[in-house]
């Protein structure tokens, strides 16, 4: 009985060499794109949406003809920047709840310990800026004194009002008695700016104005649930 011969040892393990290298080629080679790899998010151009807290037809503010609101802030002294952030301080006290409230309630009742000298020397100051505009200064000083009030007690920027009057009261400390007309005139600028941004917002949205937003493209995988994954 004959026997095939069997093939040569040198031309398997050849053979062998080469499947592997086949099958690290394959494996190092460069993924198919995923299906389901969400398109890039695209930036369009939609209608201003209404801001939170408005409300169709509500009225705010016209422009100026330099582009700003007014406010019952515009062309302080140093005196009376130091006055009118202490009123807008004191609506803070008055009017913020929440997780901040003791601790807006507390530094204020600090601040007014500590610079009620600075505070009595504004408020004689700015009276006497309105008693040398002749009249009845008492009922023009009064009804400014109300309008500043009202400007700072509205609702619509509540939020962000009281966390920059926190912010202002925590500051306010540190500041030399001779730099707080400017630190006031600067923390008053920050803390009417929520205001006069939903003016402007509301603006946006009644004038129809375009804004860019981004969109996530149709098609795009819904991002995972909190939690959600493989079990095991």
């Amino acid at each position: 009985m004959r026997f095939q011969q069997s093939a040569p040892v040198a031309s398997i393990t050849v053979a062998l060499v080469a499947v592997a290298l086949l099958a690290g080629c394959a494996r190092h080679a460069a993924p198919p794109p995923s299906a389901s790899a969400a398109p890039p998010p695209v930036v369009a151009m939609v209608p201003a949406p209404l801001p939170a807290g408005a409300r169709p037809g509500m009225t705010v503010p016209a422009r100026l003809p330099d582009g700003s609101y007014p406010t019952p802030n515009r062309a302080l002294s140093g005196a009376g920047a130091v006055w009118h952030l202490r009123s807008a301080l004191n609506v803070a006290a008055l009017a913020c709840r929440g997780a901040q409230e003791a601790t807006i309630i507390a530094q204020y009742n600090a601040m007014l310990a500590a610079r009620k000298a600075e505070f009595a020397s504004a408020q004689a100051t700015l009276q006497a800026e309105y008693r040398a505009g002749g009249g009845d200064w008492q009922d023009r000083f009064d009804d400014q004194m109300t309008r500043l009030y009202n400007f700072f007690a509205q609702d619509l920027a509540r939020d962000s009002f009281c966390a920059g009057a926190a912010d202002t009261l925590g500051a306010v400390a540190t500041v030399p008695p001779a730099s707080l007309p400017g630190f006031a005139a600067e923390r008053l600028a920050a803390l009417e700016r929520p205001f006069t941004d939903f003016f402007a917002a509301y603006d946006r949205w009644r004038a129809g104005q375009l804004v860019p937003a981004t969109v996530v493209a149709a098609g795009a995988p819904s991002p995972p649930r909190p939690g959600a994954g493989t079990a095991g």
